[in-house]
């Protein structure tokens, strides 16, 4: 069961939904991610606009309230995973304010409706789907702000290519999961 593993919900434990269909980022390679973000790129959670899509259980959008975000937007189709969902908001409710809300779509409804910038993007799409170049295609029309990240978790063995509108900033392995952070440009 995973936890939150900084900020003000610190030690939580969050609800994961049984069967395979959801990995939720692990402890490990959550810390890590948020450590860079701290670290490398100036620490932009604070006050920052989240959007989680492909969100599973939430927890990189929760790790994200717990530690200062202004608000985050949580994208998840699946009705199961949407009430995991719900259930671990409710968890850390005290410590993020209600600064969270489900939208229960599919990925590429919500991008295709009316695009709002956001400064903090997570995307942990299921692997075997093929959704990602996709949902990065549209997150460039107009879903990001101007020094918005761009946070994607992909298998190892599917390196990511980043699409026009957008450049590899960082890359990392941790066993076999990667993180690639995106940015706006070429």
């Amino acid at each position: 069961m995973p936890r939150v593993v900084g900020g003000a919900a610190r030690g939580r434990r969050l609800a994961v939904p049984r069967g395979d269909r959801v990995r939720p980022t692990s402890d490990k390679v959550r810390e890590a991610l948020f450590n860079v973000l701290r670290h490398r790129f100036g620490d932009p959670l604070p006050g920052a606009r989240v959007l989680d899509l492909y969100a599973g259980a939430g927890t990189l959008g929760i790790e994200a309230l717990s530690r200062g975000a202004a608000e985050a937007v949580f994208v998840e189709a699946d009705r199961r995973h949407g009430a995991v969902l719900k259930q671990n908001l409710a968890a850390v409710a005290g410590a993020v304010d209600g600064r969270g809300a489900l939208v229960s779509r599919r990925v590429e409804a919500f991008l295709a409706g009316e695009a709002r910038p956001f400064d903090v993007v997570f995307l942990d799409p299921p692997y075997a789907a093929g959704a990602l170049p996709g949902a990065l295609a549209r997150l460039v029309g107009g879903w990001l702000g101007a020094a918005a990240l761009v946070c994607v978790e992909h298998p190892v063995r599917q390196p990511l290519d980043a699409p026009a509108g957008l450049e590899t900033a960082f890359e990392r392995a941790w066993g076999s999961t990667a993180i690639t952070v995106l940015t706006p440009g070429a």
